[in-house]
């Protein structure tokens, strides 16, 4: 089993949050983190989850344009060309049943919206199995820092993530009987973090 974490960074801090979900999965399968300029056009068909998360811009995931506003604010930037929302548009629908979870980074501000939800929302309508319902990490300012204890959030996320997803991934084929359905959910109707 294989994770793959893609993320879009501009300041660093979703970089960071990134890194420690990875740490978090590494505890129940190997956990790869890719900025989302070197990540592969399609999910490689071993990997088992996959974790995509950027910067919320604008109420959603960034656009080029905000992505240059970014680039004006700071003299190192991180994802400039590309983002989330480019990446995961280019994907083709998905043929296997590799679990989604997706997450995101905000101002503490209540009008900030999420690029977790709309990127969660584009992954289910290619049919990626969701596990979790779409996690945000806070920043103080646009430029960071992460607010205090958001790392270690993210690595509990990880870990839940990890743990859940291997624990209804058999490493072996299941043997059915005759009268077992041939079909059967990978995943239970309910997400990750909701009651």
């Amino acid at each position: 089993m294989r994770a793959l974490v893609v993320y879009e960074s501009m300041f660093g801090n979703t970089e960071a949050v990134a890194r420690a979900i990875a740490e978090g999965i590494e505890g129940s399968m190997h956990a790869d983190v890719v900025e989302v300029g070197a990540a592969p056009r399609t999910v490689p068909a071993d990997v088992t989850m996959l974790v995509v998360g950027g910067p919320t811009h604008a109420f959603s995931m960034s656009w080029p344009s905000t992505r240059r506003d970014a680039a004006g604010r700071a003299p190192t930037v991180g994802s400039h060309d590309r983002g989330i929302r480019e990446w995961i548009g280019g994907l083709p629908g998905v043929t296997t049943q590799t679990a989604a979870a997706a997450f995101d980074t905000r101002a503490t501000s209540r009008l900030s919206g999420s690029a977790a939800r709309a990127a969660s929302r584009r992954l289910d309508r290619l049919g990626f199995p969701l596990v979790s319902s779409p996690a945000s990490f806070r920043v103080s300012d646009v430029t960071g820092p992460l607010a205090d204890g958001e790392l270690d959030r993210a690595y509990g996320w990880g870990k839940a993530l990890g743990a859940q997803v291997a624990e209804r991934r058999p490493t072996r084929p299941e043997v059915r009987s005759a009268h077992q359905h041939a079909y059967r959910r990978p995943y239970p109707q309910g997400r990750l973090g909701e009651a």
